[in-house]
């Protein structure tokens, strides 16, 4: 599996079996000084579970088994089935191609999932009783958000349906033989690129069903709109309920959607919610005479929490139920006896699992939800539920990415039916991860931190400092797995990643202090969490260093500007100019009044007060700026603009230019390893006297 990797594990696993044989104890190799710190080669090794898919019985799992293929240098993932005793793990199929999005029959007895062909993906069945499977489909475009009927008779899901473009004019015919450029790509929609993917081509996304023993699949939405997202069917198997926006000034109104129900036979589509903001993620209640759903009245601010809903399955009687609860919720699935609702939410940087009767009152049942982003501690992470309550999900703890995890109410605390990194990392010297809270100077707020300690720390040595900023700024990081912060922390660094004023975890109104204010006191957030560690007497303060990307790249810019306290800095993906971002970037359209008031024309004082590269005269660090060649979210020309204003003051600055990497530098896991040595490089450049 995986390239290189199976023979590493291998080799690993025979020196394992030989110490065992020799009657060591293998995890007991972590406490020894002889272990490897994590090294860079280690991020290919690595392997997370994702999508953890309970049965309805709660006896098995079935989940998406990541790997980073070093030859390729991509993620795979393969499907793997579970016993929840955790006796039996094994491969579902025997293809060695990307598997996805599997999903229980109602009855338990088949596993719907998506697969990749020499076509494009595809929609296969597996049967639990004889271990066989079969190709159900033959698709234009690849689905998504499958979803069984009640009775197990079809399949719901999303796909996409091809539109041509549009021609302006009529080209006159070419020559034989001639050799002319090809055809002008022709453009008339509002958002006609997404980061990460470049161009979309025209098309909608519509829902589909087809028989779960396979054949046509029957288009039952139609119209110039969108419809993806969670799918849920009502009981009698007659309506799929879904969000869409469907008004007529949709491209403009993006924000706004609504709950909409569908009859799968006739198609006709009602409406059933009907205000200013985002309303998705429906779930229909077991006996089908609720719907639930999460969204909120749109208010037009920066953070606007997500709300827990229900209505009657006719769109009557909305009410709002999660309201005492100041955190956004998701992920919703409603109890078997349809009185409760489980959800997720983000309790400053940890992911939680809880259930929300329909009085409003809420029960935490398990934490430390996550583990599926490798770079950095960012959330995420997903969970299933048995009938009888049973949870299966992504866990993890800063000393292992996702594995999955099963919690019950009689055990009441969450068991692991995986081991998918101890070949790895019980032979490395991972950084010890702590939390840390401080007050900010601005408000008297507390602000939650975390650091990572060197491998082998010394309590009695000050250690050089590494600010790592998160992104968003609307997000958190936290006691996650990361990659990325391990291998500075095995560089020697005591690393610090803050959660400012903004993140996400503390309510909605920390997150809403950005409004109009970004970047603002944040950065003094940051600054005290410095000086508290430098007040701890746990770092030198002749040696800090800062970088961040995307929003982490924002305040980069921002510290540096606004101090000459580091020795060095990694400004990676930033936006430098809030001007020429907003109207560059493949969002463009989503910045005006929700972060400044106005378009930028409307507002250049305001868009410019807020810019890094207003402060670009005071800049004395020296700066690495990076960004990758086909990013489309902050743009290449906004680092170019931060170095090339370097390069005329003459401040000490190199472009790195990261090939074949969008946004997402670390979706290719080479480039990730790039992005972390090209900055402990440059820090180690400032690093002597």
């Amino acid at each position: 599996m995986f390239g290189g990797k199976l023979k590493y594990k291998f080799v690993m696993y025979r020196i394992a079996l030989l110490l065992l044989l020799l009657g060591w104890n293998v995890h007991s190799l972590a406490g020894q000084d002889s272990l490897l710190p994590f090294q860079y080669l280690d991020v290919f090794d690595l392997e997370y579970a994702s999508d953890p898919q309970i049965s309805p019985d709660g006896q098995w799992v079935v989940y998406r088994r990541m790997g980073l293929d070093i030859m390729k240098d991509r993620p795979m993932g393969n499907l793997w089935l579970l016993s929840v005793d955790g006796k039996v793990h094994q491969k579902l199929t025997s293809r060695e191609v990307n598997e996805s999005q599997p999903r229980w029959s109602p009855d338990g007895d088949r596993i719907a999932f998506a697969s990749s062909t020499e076509e494009g993906a595809e929609i296969y069945m597996y049967w639990m009783e004889t271990s066989r499977i079969a190709r159900l489909t033959q698709l234009e475009q690849s689905p998504s958000g499958l979803s069984w009927s009640p009775d197990g008779t079809q399949l719901a899901f999303s796909m996409k349906v091809a539109q041509a473009p549009p021609v302006i004019a009529k080209m006159p015919a070419k020559p034989k033989g001639a050799s002319w450029a090809g055809a002008p790509r022709i453009t008339d929609r509002l958002k006609h690129e997404q980061d990460g993917a470049g161009y979309i081509s025209p098309g909608y996304y519509h829902i589909f069903v087809v028989s779960a023993h396979g054949g046509v699949a029957r288009q039952i939405t139609h119209g110039n709109y969108h419809h993806r997202g969670a799918i849920s069917w009502h009981p009698d198997g007659n309506y799929v309920y879904f969000s869409a926006n469907r008004q007529e000034d949709w491209e403009y109104d993006y924000r706004n959607s609504e709950i909409y129900r569908a009859d799968v036979i006739t198609g006709q589509i009602d409406q059933l919610t009907d205000r200013n903001g985002p309303d998705y993620s429906p779930a229909v209640s077991p006996d089908g005479s609720l719907i639930a759903y999460v969204g909120y009245e749109d208010r037009i601010q920066t953070y606007q929490r997500s709300i827990l809903h229900v209505m009657n399955s006719d769109g009557s009687g909305h009410r709002a139920i999660s309201t005492d609860l100041d955190r956004s919720v998701g992920d919703l699935v409603w109890d078997e006896d349809g009185s409760k609702l489980y959800v997720t939410y983000d309790e400053y940087g940890n992911t939680r699992i809880a259930t929300i009767a329909l009085d409003g009152s809420h029960n935490k049942l398990a934490d430390n939800v996550g583990g599926t982003t490798i770079g950095r501690p960012y959330g995420g992470g997903s969970y299933s539920v048995s009938e009888d309550g049973t949870l299966a999900y992504t866990y993890t703890l800063p000393s292992h990415p996702a594995e999955v995890g099963i919690w019950s109410s009689q055990q009441d605390s969450v068991r692991l039916i995986t081991d998918l990194n101890s070949d790895l990392l019980s032979f490395r010297d991972l950084g010890e991860v702590e939390e840390i809270w401080y007050k900010s100077s601005v408000d008297g707020r507390r602000v939650q931190g975390w650091i990572v300690k060197p491998p082998s720390y010394d309590p009695g040595k000050k250690y050089p400092l590494l600010v790592e900023n998160h992104g968003g700024p609307i997000s958190n990081y936290g006691d996650r797995f990361s990659a990325e912060m391990q291998l500075y922390a095995a560089h020697g660094y005591l690393v610090f990643y803050p959660n400012p004023r903004g993140s996400t975890g503390y309510g909605e109104e920390f997150g809403n202090l950005l409004y109009n204010n970004y970047p603002g006191d944040d950065y003094q957030d940051v600054m005290d969490g410095v000086d508290t560690l430098l007040s701890l007497g746990l770092v030198d303060e002749d040696h800090l260093y800062v970088t961040g990307g995307s929003a982490g790249g924002i305040m980069t810019a921002w510290i540096i500007g606004k101090n000459d306290r580091f020795r060095a800095a990694v400004v990676a993906k930033p936006v430098v100019n809030w001007i020429s971002k907003t109207l560059v970037a493949d969002n463009y359209y989503g910045y005006a009044n929700y972060r400044y008031p106005g378009q930028p024309w409307e507002n250049v004082e305001g868009y410019w007060k807020f810019s890094p590269l207003s402060l670009v005269g005071n800049i004395e660090t020296p700066t690495m700026v990076m960004v990758g060649m086909n990013d489309l979210r902050t743009p290449p020309s906004e680092a170019k603009q931060l170095y090339h204003a370097l390069k005329l003051r003459k401040v000490e600055t190199v472009l790195v230019e990261i090939p074949e990497a969008s946004h997402g530098i670390a979706n290719r896991p080479s480039n990730l390893i790039s992005k972390i040595a090209h900055t402990i490089a440059w820090f180690e450049k400032y690093g002597k006297e």
